[in-house]
């Protein structure tokens, strides 16, 4: 789970880094000061920002974690496995993201579509206050008919929900293996980037256990730990089916990697083009500014 990365409104090409770090900032603060009047309940520490999708919004707290370019692009990934009626869940969910994000440009796009049958979507997360924070971003929506989340453990999924009761999981989770790279950082911040609470096997038995046959789990990680996500999901009947590499400069090594693995699937992987994050520094490229719009 990558963190502390804010991106959420679409950046004007002619503008500089700073400009639009500024604008996002002022935009934030009038967001803020107008969250009460808008229905969100905010806390002490906490802030409310713009997710610029169907009037969406998101509760987060900088001193917990803040969401990256990592759950946007996974949530745009995941989008393609969607179906009317999808019950969707997310693990590792954290300020709960990814679902809300998921819903809102999906009620975006179908909005005129009446009879269309919306996803349901259920994030689990261990963290008390991120869980907290995330029902009360759902509940600010509007979307508590359609979005919830349960304060739970993952590695107790059994306890959590039924075997075989979801279309597709996504998961950001931590990237980092153990105590590797450790900075005496809080302990969210720890268990956001670290595998303190779960590792990547638990990430895929969980998924395995929690998805129809056939149900499909997406995922964003980093490059570097490709060999055990493969080894993994093998291991729980997950087969990868999909694959995209993200690059943040065209001709610099890839820092992310999308995976979509399908529960008892046959063994066929296609590599998609490589998705590339600025055109120049401080630029987005068409593609990723394509996300805000």
């Amino acid at each position: 789970m990558e963190t502390g990365q804010d991106v959420r409104r679409q950046p004007e090409a002619q503008k500089s880094q700073a400009q639009i770090v500024r604008e996002r900032q002022l935009h934030e603060r009038r967001l803020s000061e107008e969250a009460g009047l808008a229905g969100f309940d905010l806390h002490p520490g906490e802030r409310l920002d713009d997710l610029q999708r169907d009037g969406a919004r998101l509760i987060q707290n900088p001193s917990l974690f803040c969401f990256g370019m990592d759950a946007v692009l996974l949530a745009a990934f995941a989008e393609q496995a969607l179906r009317p009626g999808s019950r969707v869940l997310d693990l590792c969910s954290g300020n709960g993201i990814i679902p809300i994000l998921m819903d809102a440009r999906w009620q975006d796009r179908h909005r005129e579509e009446k009879d269309v049958p919306y996803p349901v979507f259920s994030g689990i997360e261990i963290n008390s206050i991120c869980a907290d924070m995330a029902a009360r971003s759902a509940s600010g929506n509007g979307q508590s008919a359609r979005v919830h989340f349960i304060e739970g453990d993952l590695c107790r999924i059994r306890e959590l929900e039924k075997p075989a009761s979801f279309d597709l999981a996504t998961v950001n989770p931590p990237y980092m293996i153990g105590g590797h790279g450790l900075t005496g950082e809080n302990e969210a911040l720890t268990a956001a980037r670290h595998e303190i609470l779960c590792s990547l096997e638990d990430v895929c038995a969980a998924a395995a256990y929690a998805l129809r046959p056939q149900g499909r789990l997406c995922m964003v990680h980093r490059p570097f730990r490709l060999a055990d996500i493969f080894r993994n999901l093998n291991t729980y009947g997950l087969e990868p089916k999909r694959m995209r590499l993200v690059h943040p400069m065209e001709g610099r090594e890839p820092n992310m990697v999308l995976v979509e693995a399908v529960r008892g699937g046959r063994p066929r992987l296609a590599v998609e083009k490589p998705l590339v994050i600025y055109e120049r520094p401080g630029v987005y490229t068409e593609e990723v500014r394509s996300l805000y719009g």
